[in-house]
């Protein structure tokens, strides 16, 4: 089953784009919801599974010492930037925000969006909430459907249906997606679409406010507020 998804066009007002294994995405997570309600809104929330090894390398980590990578020194100091930058703003939120051991393959729970949205669009917050926090607390292990099928669960959302989903049209609708985005303009998490223009990064949330709320009043500068 081909996905005939256009990574810059929905009939909601917004496209917002997300991985579970993303620093930046989980603090950005918050404030884009409050958005939603905010506004009375419905955002068309969907998966970018990045490829962090293709651009940042990949390393692995075992009781907090790194035991193998092939990253750069350049490399490390921005991933370490990144994580301290993330960290003070999770904690703010009253998150934890632990370095990961490992790059994770977040694809599972990546479908595990794209299935709420479909079977529980309601229960989309709740599913954020079953599986971003704990999963930055280094509690879950989202490479297991079984996992991230509790996290569904308690969350209220049905998943009668999941694994199946996962392995077949879920999974194939999620690798179509991806292969579109790169082409697209759009690389990275949180990424923002609205009227095809994008906007990456959550710095661009109250411009992205300004332009869902009919542009009233003058256009807000880059910023970003919990």
């Amino acid at each position: 089953m081909k996905s005939n998804v256009n990574p810059l066009t929905s009939d909601a007002p917004l496209i917002v784009y997300v991985d579970i294994k993303s620093p930046y995405a989980f603090v950005a997570i918050e404030p884009t919801l409050r958005m939603e309600r905010d506004l009375g809104l419905e955002f068309d929330w969907r998966p970018l599974t990045l490829d962090i090894p293709s651009y940042l390398g990949s390393a692995r980590k075992k009781a907090g010492k790194v035991v193998k990578s092939n990253r750069s020194q350049s490399q490390w100091s921005g991933i370490k930037y990144a994580y301290r930058d993330a960290r003070r703003y999770a904690e703010r939120q009253g998150h934890i925000l632990k370095g990961t051991e490992k790059i994770w393959d977040s694809s599972i729970a990546n479908i595990g969006i794209s299935w709420t949205a479909a079977h529980a669009r309601s229960r989309l917050a709740a599913y954020f909430e079953a599986v971003y926090p704990p999963f930055w607390r280094r509690e879950l292990d989202i490479e297991d459907v079984a996992v991230v099928s509790d996290c569904l669960e308690q969350a209220g959302v049905p998943t009668e249906g999941f694994a199946a989903y996962n392995e077949g049209p879920g999974r194939e609708a999620h690798d179509d997606l991806q292969a579109t985005l790169h082409p697209a303009g759009i690389y990275g998490v949180p990424t923002f679409v609205i009227d095809g223009k994008i906007f990456f990064g959550r710095e661009h949330l109250p411009h992205v406010r300004w332009l869902l709320s009919d542009r009233a009043g003058p256009a807000p500068d880059i910023a970003y507020e919990i």
